[in-house]
């Protein structure tokens, strides 16, 4: 059965997109931790972030560091976070969540966003990309 982010891959459920290419997806997340709060996709289901071939680990790195780059560019932040769980969709994600201190690292904490808010800010990153 497919994922929740291969459907957002064929367009069957919306996102607010950030970045893009013939591997990889960048999004918010729907439910983030902070305001800017960044899911990084390869296309290819892959389960699990070890179970990547080692290409494919480190293209996923090289294009993670593109968007955290452009995020933290975007969001006023003290760093940008980067977490790899897997917990609750089997397929391969990399969070980038802009810090201002370490609970914006606690999955349990969700920041609310209105619509406009998520379209601005998926906006204003992919400017800086």
């Amino acid at each position: 059965m497919a994922s929740i982010f291969t459907k957002i891959i064929k367009g069957e459920i919306p996102a607010y997109k950030i970045a893009e290419d013939s591997q990889f997806l960048a999004f918010l997340d729907i439910n983030p931790n902070a305001m800017g709060h960044t899911l990084v996709i390869p296309k290819r289901e892959i389960n699990k972030i070890f179970e990547m071939d080692e290409l494919m680990y480190m293209e996923l790195m090289r294009f993670t560091k593109k968007v955290g780059v452009a995020l933290e560019k975007t969001i006023p932040c003290k760093r940008v976070g980067m977490a790899v769980v897997g917990l609750e969709v089997p397929h391969v994600h990399v969070h980038l969540i802009p810090l201002q201190d370490m609970t914006d690292m606690d999955f349990s904490k969700k920041y609310e966003m209105t619509d406009d808010e998520f379209k601005e800010v998926a906006n204003s990153i992919h400017v800086n990309l």
